[in-house]
């Protein structure tokens, strides 16, 4: 059996905020751009870089219906993803076609963003990916980055853990 793979994986920092987007139907995208770059030395010894511009597409993967718990992952890129934000990114490479106002045929290479880690380092931070809520080692401290309260939280005295004396390491 022949198979097949169409996976990008990227690291680099959010070119602008994401625009967020409704659909029609309720749906929620985000898009935004991400740089990569790389550096090498001339044949002269001269340092050079070289940035490359991906477009990003995040959909909140079979959310949107009123009443639904969880964030789908565009939200999360809403309420968390600023310029500047350096990122993982992972998901299929798209190749797509339209006709503008002038009846000309546009095309566009987007990455489907299905994973996203933030790497910034700033609290809020975490895993999260299409198909679950944010991992819940980042849930305290998104709470902590907005000022909300977090209530019945498994992590609540979790600070408190850290400065605990009494441990049973055995070194």
């Amino acid at each position: 059996m022949s198979r097949s793979l169409n996976k990008a994986m990227l690291i680099g920092n959010v070119g602008q905020d994401p625009e967020i987007r409704s659909t029609t139907n309720g749906g929620r995208v985000a898009t935004f751009s991400l740089a990569t770059s790389r550096t090498w030395n001339g044949p002269s010894g001269d340092r050079q870089e070289k940035t490359e511009w991906h477009r990003c597409v995040v959909w909140n993967a079979g959310r949107g219906q009123a009443g639904e718990k969880g964030m789908g992952l565009a939200d999360v890129v809403e309420k968390y993803v600023k310029k500047g934000d350096k990122l993982y990114v992972e998901g299929p490479i798209e190749y797509r076609q339209w006709q503008d106002k002038e009846n000309q045929t546009r095309y566009t290479t987007e990455i489907r963003v299905r994973e996203l880690v933030m790497l910034s380092g700033r609290a809020g931070g975490g895993d999260f990916d299409g198909e679950s809520q944010p991992s819940r080692a980042a849930r305290p401290a998104a709470a902590a980055r907005t000022g909300g309260a977090q209530t019945g939280g498994e992590f609540e005295d979790f600070p408190a853990a850290l400065q605990d004396e009494d441990d049973d390491l055995p070194f």
